[in-house]
């Protein structure tokens, strides 16, 4: 699409970034009467999830993209946009709002929220990118491996602390370094001597996988071969902080969001949600965030009440100027709960 082709849109509110916590954003602001659009490229790690752990009245059946879609049909039920586009950047225009340009459109907006999240460090083949014997979250997958025989991969203080809290699940824990010297402090060191954990310091040469497709055992460069059932790989994150850095907003040594507790950033009217920000990389907490951050935003652009210097200096309400939310929102409300 070239620049005379790029349409421009304007709402009161662009969330960037499709995930639980993007959708959530744009559920609230939606419902609260606010023109949104919620802009993702797919994909993400939620996406990625095979199976919905630890969240109530959500089937462990489910998938993680059955769960979005089912969310972004919520959306559009409502009647926020939700746009598959991928944002090259966003930037100030001279009225104060927010200019958000994607491949296919650009969008205008007063408030912006950034769900952009980040991408787990992936080992190196031959292991799969994700799947029945490869997890990232400690929290949501830890239940999985109750006495069952596990792996930690890394060579940092985060892969020995949590080859140290698999113990609470399983007496079979072994630490892979993969060929790489250990980089883990010497207190560190001392805590992995005083805990039944393997450390194996060969590569991993071969993947053994059941019918089923769960691991079953890892082959190593010696020729040795140990079962497992499934386990973590501990490499760091990769925050997708780019435009938020792009804006000014604060960010942390570790590359998450600065923000506060109603997901503010410190750029005016810019919020950042989920994964992006410092806290537990969860689903459930991912939702929060998003409600609190649509919340905030409602009251900063909701219509009423006025504040009383305004009425005092203008005339009252006028019938006509109410109710404050958008006609098209309004007619949609309207048919979602019409009834036969």
């Amino acid at each position: 699409m070239t620049d005379d082709e790029t349409v421009r849109q304007e709402y009161e509110v662009v969330v960037i970034g499709g995930g639980p916590a993007g959708q959530t954003a744009g559920l609230y602001t939606t419902r609260l009467g606010h023109a949104t659009a919620v802009v993702e490229r797919g994909g993400g790690r939620a996406a990625m999830m095979q199976d919905v752990h630890n969240l109530l009245g959500v089937t462990e059946e489910t998938s993680g993209a059955e769960f979005l879609e089912t969310g972004r049909e919520q959306l559009e039920s409502y009647g926020c946009d939700v746009v598959r586009d991928f944002v090259s950047s966003v930037s100030k225009t001279d009225d104060g709002r927010y200019r958000v340009c994607a491949s296919d459109a650009d969008y205008v907006a007063e408030s912006v929220v950034l769900a952009t999240g980040f991408d787990d460090v992936r080992p190196q083949p031959p292991l799969p990118r994700t799947g029945r014997g490869l997890h990232y979250c400690l929290h949501c997958d830890a239940y999985m491996f109750v006495d069952q025989p596990v792996y930690v991969m890394g060579h940092g203080d985060s892969a020995a602390t949590v080859a140290a809290i698999m113990l609470n699940f399983t007496d079979e824990v072994d630490l892979l370094t993969r060929g790489d010297e250990p980089t883990w402090s010497d207190d560190t060191a001392a805590m992995l001597e005083g805990h039944p954990i393997d450390v194996i310091r060969q590569d991993v040469a071969g993947v053994r996988n059941g019918e089923d497709g769960w691991l079953e055992a890892l082959e190593f460069a010696d020729g040795s071969v140990r079962e497992y059932r499934g386990g973590f790989a501990m490499y760091g994150s990769e925050y997708n902080n780019g435009l938020a850095a792009d804006l000014g907003c604060d960010v942390n040594d570790d590359g998450t969001v600065a923000v506060d507790d109603h997901g503010r950033t410190s750029v005016e009217n810019v919020y950042a949600v989920g994964d992006l920000t410092p806290g537990h990389n969860q689903v459930p907490v991912a939702l929060g965030e998003g409600a609190k951050a649509g919340i905030s935003i409602h009251w900063s652009l909701r219509e009423f009440p006025r504040e009383l210097e305004e009425t005092e200096t203008t005339a009252a309400v006028r019938d006509e100027e109410v109710p404050g939310i958008p006609d098209e929102l309004l007619e949609q409300a309207v048919s979602f709960h019409t009834y036969d």
